[in-house]
């Protein structure tokens, strides 16, 4: 059940403005470390924060928890003091702090994205009901084991390559270079994507947009 300040005009109008500007989370191959169907809870944060900040709007999620499960209580509030606020009750796979994790994230995901239009596609769903293969960004346990080596040489190149010094074209083509050689190695993608850091991840998410964006101007080029 969902509640509301006596008058939300204001917080309509400017949530109106934001959704103009609010894109899918991050559901294309550009993203370096999630299937392309897949958007996780930093994904949609970027997709949504910098419109809703930009208007007034802020999104506050408190979880609570009893015998019966976790809910996330989400207010959808604007520098007005008008307000929006609704909960969204789940019940975990089990009592582990993986599995209440992964059904507050899931929560959070989803409360958010219904809150201010937010189109994404469902992955972790399964995970959070215990149907399935774990989330893929970790917030449960990776169920199958990868090569340690490897993922300590993938976070090493990825550092290396945003941390070298080379004009910024170069650094692009080098980071989703390492981005395709990890094309199709879902584990592995996983472990190495919960290695990074959320900085580095953004970055090289905006380098291969980037290098993909010059690729397809260099293509059309071409043929003009």
């Amino acid at each position: 059940m969902s509640e509301q300040s006596e008058n939300i005009n204001e917080l309509a109008t400017a949530l109106a403005k934001a959704q103009g500007r609010i894109t899918g989370a991050l559901k294309d191959s550009a993203n370096p470390f999630f299937k392309s169907k897949y958007a996780d809870l930093a994904a949609c944060w970027d997709a949504c924060r910098q419109p809703l900040s930009e208007n007034g709007l802020s999104v506050i999620q408190v979880p609570e928890s009893d015998e019966t499960g976790v809910t996330v209580v989400t207010v959808l509030a604007h520098s007005s003091g008008q307000w929006i606020r609704s909960s969204l009750h789940m019940k975990p796979k089990d009592t582990t702090p993986q599995g209440v994790g992964s059904a507050i994230t899931y929560a959070r995901r989803y409360a958010l994205a219904a809150f201010v239009g937010l189109a994404q596609v469902d992955d972790d769903g399964n995970a959070a009901s215990g149907k399935g293969k774990s989330d893929p960004r970790g917030e449960v346990e990776h169920r199958d084991e990868v090569d340690e080596k490897q993922v300590d040489k993938y976070v090493s190149l990825f550092t290396d390559a945003l941390n070298c010094d080379v004009e910024e074209d170069e650094r692009a083509r080098m980071v989703s270079a390492l981005r395709a050689e990890l094309a199709g190695k879902n584990d592995l993608f996983i472990a190495v994507g919960d290695r990074l850091e959320p900085k580095q991840k953004s970055a090289i998410r905006l380098y291969c947009e980037q290098h993909t964006k010059a690729m397809r101007e260099n293509v059309s080029g071409r043929r003009g």
